[in-house]
C-alpha cells in the first residue's frame, strides 16, 4: 500500500514548469507573471509537493472512510452537506484518476471495482448503465443490489457521468492486465452508442436517460464522449470507436461561437443552440482543450480566463470568507457572476442558499490550471501556477472541521469559496469535495485524464 508521506510518486510529474507558484494569489490574477528568486522557487516546489501529498492523503482517507478494504466508493462531499454518504460516479471517476496520478493503484482499483460491481448489480437494468450516484456507506456490496441515491432523485443516467466512469475504467485497464476494466468500459461505450447516438438536429449524443432532459444535447457530454471513445479505440484496436468519437466532435464544432471564441453549452431540443447568456460554462472550454485540443479553438481558454474569473473577499455579498482571506480563480459559468444575490438558488425553500456573485469555483480553477498547462503558450504556465497557488491557499485556510463518515480528514479542497449559482438551477457550497481535490492533484501533477500520455 502506498505511503502517503512518500515523495516518490510525485517526483516524475510534480511542478512540470514555472516558478510562479510561489506567488500569493492576492498579488497575481489568472495571467500574472512576476519574477521569483531561485530560493523562493525552491521553497514553492517543496510547498507544492507537500500540498499535493496532503491532497492525495485526503482522497485516500475519504476512500477508506467507511471501510479500508474491498470495493468501495468515496463520499463526494463532507458529512454536513445534506447529501450524507452519497458518492457521485463523476466524482469517483475523478478520484480514481487522481489516485492513479499519485501512484496509488490499490485504492484506484478499489473504486474501479465498486463501479464495476454497481454496473452489474442494478435492480432494474442489466444493460451496462450506471446511476448518477450511489451510497458510499451502504453500497450494497457484496450481496446487492446496488444502493443508488434515489433519495435525491438521482435515478437517471447521464452521458457525461457514464463517459467519465468509462474514462476511469479505461485508465485502469491500461495499467492492469485484468480484462474486466476494459470490458466494463466497453459496456458503457456501447450503452452510449445504443441509447444516445443522434442523427437529427445537431447530431452528436443526447443527454441520456434523465427525466426531462432526454432530448437535450450537452457540449460537455460530447467532449467527454470524444475523449472516452478515443481511449477505447486505443485499448481495443477497434477503429469504429474513432468514428463514433468523430460523431461527437461534429456536434462540438457545430456549437462553436466563432465571433466571441467560445463553445456554447449545447442544445435544449437537440437542434437549436442554447445561447442563454447565463449558461456559458467554464468546463466546456477547459475540457475541450484536454479532450480534443485543436489549435483553431485555443482561444476558448482565453475567453474563459478573461470572462469566467472572480475574486472572493469577506465583504462580497453572501461571502462565506472571513478575516483577511481572499481568493482569485475560476467560476462555474456566466450565471455565477450575473446572479441575483437576493434570490435563493434553485427555489425559495429556506435551505437553499443566497449566492455570492464573486464566489470562486475551485473545481473549475483546477480544470483551468491543467488546461493552460497543457496548452503551454506564452504566459500559460505562469497563469496555471497562479491558479495552483489559489488552490494551495484554500487547502490551508478553508474546510477546517469538516468530516467524512464522521472522521476529520485533512488536506482537501472545497467546492467553492462561498455558495455560488451555476446558472443551471443548482448551487455549489463551501464544502470539502473529492472532485475539486482530484482536479487539483491532476493539475499539479500534469495528469490529463482524457489521454494516455
Amino acid at each position: 500500500m502506498t505511503n502517503p508521506n512518500d515523495d516518490t510518486n510525485f517526483s516524475r510529474r510534480l511542478l512540470l514548469g514555472g516558478s510562479a507558484a510561489a506567488v500569493g494569489v492576492g498579488l497575481v490574477g489568472l495571467g500574472g507573471q512576476p519574477a521569483v528568486a531561485a530560493p523562493a522557487a525552491a521553497s514553492a516546489k517543496a510547498g507544492q509537493r507537500a500540498s499535493v501529498r496532503a491532497a492525495v492523503s485526503f482522497l485516500r482517507g475519504v476512500t477508506d472512510a467507511y471501510r479500508d478494504s474491498g470495493p468501495r466508493l468515496a463520499q463526494s462531499y463532507m458529512d454536513a452537506s445534506g447529501l450524507n454518504d452519497i458518492g457521485f460516479i463523476y466524482d469517483n471517476a475523478l478520484t480514481t484518476c487522481a489516485l492513479l496520478a499519485a501512484g496509488d493503484l490499490s485504492r484506484a482499483r478499489a473504486i474501479g471495482d465498486a463501479l464495476l460491481w454497481a454496473q452489474s448489480h442494478d435492480a432494474d437494468f442489466s444493460d451496462g448503465r450506471l446511476r448518477q450516484a450511489y451510497h458510499a456507506d451502504s453500497l450494497g456490496y457484496p450481496d446487492g443490489p446496488a444502493h443508488f441515491g434515489y433519495e435525491f432523485g438521482l435515478v437517471g443516467t447521464a452521458v457525461g457521468d457514464m463517459s467519465w466512469t468509462g474514462i476511469a475504467l479505461a485508465q485502469l485497464a491500461r495499467r492492469v492486465p485484468r480484462g474486466d476494466y476494459l470490458a466494463g468500459a466497453v459496456r458503457i461505450g456501447q450503452w452510449i452508442v445504443d441509447n444516445t447516438y443522434s442523427t437529427t438536429g445537431l447530431g452528436g449524443y443526447t443527454f441520456g436517460e434523465t427525466a426531462g432532459l432526454e432530448d437535450h444535447k450537452s457540449t460537455e457530454h460530447n467532449i467527454d464522449v470524444y475523449g472516452f471513445f478515443r481511449l477505447l479505440a486505443r485499448l481495443t484496436g477497434d477503429g469504429r470507436w474513432n468514428g463514433r468519437a468523430q460523431h461527437a466532435l461534429k456536434f462540438i464544432e457545430a456549437v462553436w461561437n466563432s465571433d466571441d471564441g467560445f463553445f456554447w453549452t449545447g442544445s435544449d431540443d437537440g437542434a437549436a443552440i442554447n445561447k442563454n447568456p447565463l449558461q456559458l460554462p467554464l468546463d466546456v472550454q477547459t475540457w475541450f482543450w484536454l479532450s480534443v485540443g485543436r489549435g483553431k479553438y485555443a482561444k476558448s481558454l482565453d475567453w474563459a480566463a478573461t470572462n469566467l474569473r472572480s475574486t472572493d473577499t469577506p465583504l462580497r455579498t453572501n461571502s462565506a470568507l472571513t478575516g483577511h482571506d481572499t481568493f482569485t480563480g475560476a467560476v462555474f459559468a456566466s450565471g455565477t457572476v450575473r446572479t441575483d444575490v437576493k434570490a435563493r438558488v434553485g427555489g425559495t425553500e429556506d435551505w437553499r442558499p443566497f449566492p455570492n456573485d464573486g464566489g470562486v469555483w475551485f473545481e473549475g480553477t483546477g480544470q483551468l490550471a491543467l488546461a493552460l498547462r497543457k496548452r503551454d503558450r506564452n504566459g500559460d504556465l505562469a497563469a496555471s501556477d497562479a491558479l495552483l497557488a489559489t488552490l494551495r491557499d484554500s487547502q490551508e485556510k478553508l474546510g477546517d472541521g469538516q468530516t467524512f463518515g464522521g472522521k476529520r480528514i485533512e488536506g482537501g479542497i472545497q467546492a467553492a469559496t462561498s455558495p455560488i449559482d451555476t446558472g443551471f438551477g443548482f448551487a455549489y457550497h463551501p464544502h470539502l469535495h473529492t472532485a475539486a481535490t482530484s482536479w487539483y492533484v491532476m493539475a499539479a501533477t500534469g495528469f490529463n485524464p482524457y489521454s494516455f500520455s
